[in-house]
């Protein structure tokens, strides 16, 4: 009875991962000092591409499915999710704010001021803000400082990320998420939501960059003393390489897909030579047989340009000298095999398969870097339960009146 209790207390918060080629929905139990995983549901996407919704009613579909399913396990219905955003059209940038406080004490009004002050730049009109993400702060010459609350001194300067979306992209996951049924609390850039559950808190302070490879898109954030400095989305993900297979073998997708799972790596110098695969064709022919090392082949080229794109950017960010905590791969696209070795090859520095962790209860249904992005979300909106009441976010609500203006 006494576990019953406790139970009764926690307020529930669901994460909702839209992706090209699943939805996952995860809905979890948030106490105090701690969050339990208790309902996870997953469904076939075929409504997203390149994380961008093509077709709102498949979209629903998914989501209707993934949400009663993870519902059913949690023995509750949710009305709220917290939805992810990836996608080429999302852009990253950092920009600095500057208020005179003239040695008064610093209070919040002033933090939110010079948030405020930082975000006053031009984007244009089809992007909407999505994340504001303070960096650092500076009191006159005091440099470093993550929170001046009670600090005195004339000045007070921050740095912040600025994450924006295209509008259509925003209204149309909001769109898909209110019919089949959700309201949405925040929209949250994935790799934001996937640092935190994969990524300590020592590895973001040494400097670490998440990539998240999911089915469509690939998500660079770079972080370092704490905070995030850099993002940058790739519309490249694990469906290039089930593409890419299909058009060589000349087989269906959802085969190509089996075979990268069954027999796929990253590298073909480390397959056997003599091991052959069963290929089915298309129509009525019979299936090929083909030497394993020729379908990794093609594989191998494909996840070869995508870690040489990230790595190029990463160069591009001015951090690589920073990040000496390596890098942390992710997403479904983490699970091929030969992955680390050959991003430790391409990135030279180290590199690990980030699972999702930081949460109790049903650990054993979410333990895949498949489920990162969705029990990121979830903790997302724990923390976010925690530090405000409920509700929409401003971002969520800014982005309904510029879908009115628009109108």
């Amino acid at each position: 009875m006494e576990e019953t209790e406790v139970r009764e207390q926690g307020e529930l918060v669901a994460g909702l991962d839209i992706g090209t080629t699943k939805t996952c929905a995860v809905i979890g139990e948030v106490f105090d000092d701690h969050v339990e995983v208790i309902g996870v549901g997953t469904a076939p996407s075929s409504g997203m591409r390149k994380g961008v919704v093509v077709n709102i009613e498949s979209t629903v579909m998914a989501i209707r499915a993934a949400v009663a399913q993870a519902g059913d396990m949690a023995g509750c219905d949710i009305e709220t999710v917290y939805v992810g955003i990836a996608g080429n059209h999302i852009k990253g940038f950092n920009s600095p704010g500057i208020i005179a406080v003239n040695n008064q004490e610093i209070k919040q009004r002033d933090i939110d001021a010079v948030i405020k002050a930082a975000q006053t730049v031009k984007i244009s009109d089809n992007q909407q803000i999505v994340h504001v993400l303070p960096q650092e702060f500076m009191v006159d010459d005091h440099t470093g400082i993550q929170n001046p609350l009670g600090m005195t001194g004339v000045r007070l300067v921050t740095n912040v990320h600025i994450v924006t979306a295209d509008v259509t992209a925003l209204h149309n996951l909001l769109v898909s998420c209110n019919r089949a049924g959700l309201q949405v609390s925040e929209i949250v850039l994935e790799s934001v939501a996937s640092s935190r559950t994969v990524l300590s808190r020592d590895e973001m302070e040494l400097g670490v960059a998440l990539l998240d490879i999911g089915g469509g898109t690939t998500d660079l954030a770079i972080f370092c003393n704490g905070t995030i400095k850099h993002t940058w989305e790739l519309a490249l993900g694990g469906n290039s390489l089930t593409s890419d297979l299909s058009v060589g073998l000349r087989t269906p997708m959802q085969e190509a897909e089996k075979l990268k799972y069954m027999y796929g790596s990253a590298l073909s110098s480390m397959i056997k030579e003599n091991l052959v695969v069963e290929v089915p064709t298309v129509g009525d022919r019979k299936p090929r047989k083909i030497s394993q090392r020729v379908m990794v082949e093609i594989l191998e080229a494909r996840m070869e340009e995508v870690l040489q794109l990230v790595n190029k950017e990463i160069s591009t960010s001015g951090y690589r000298n920073r990040l000496n905590a390596g890098v942390v791969i992710t997403g479904g696209t983490a699970l091929l095999a030969n992955m680390v070795e050959m991003a430790e090859q391409i990135f030279d520095m180290p590199v690990r398969i980030g699972y999702p962790r930081g949460v109790g209860g049903r650990v054993e249904e979410i333990d895949s870097p498949r489920c990162t992005t969705a029990v990121g979300l979830l903790l997302y909106g724990s923390q976010a339960l925690r530090g405000r009441t409920r509700g929409p976010s401003r971002v969520v609500e800014r982005l309904k009146k510029a879908i009115k203006n628009l109108v």
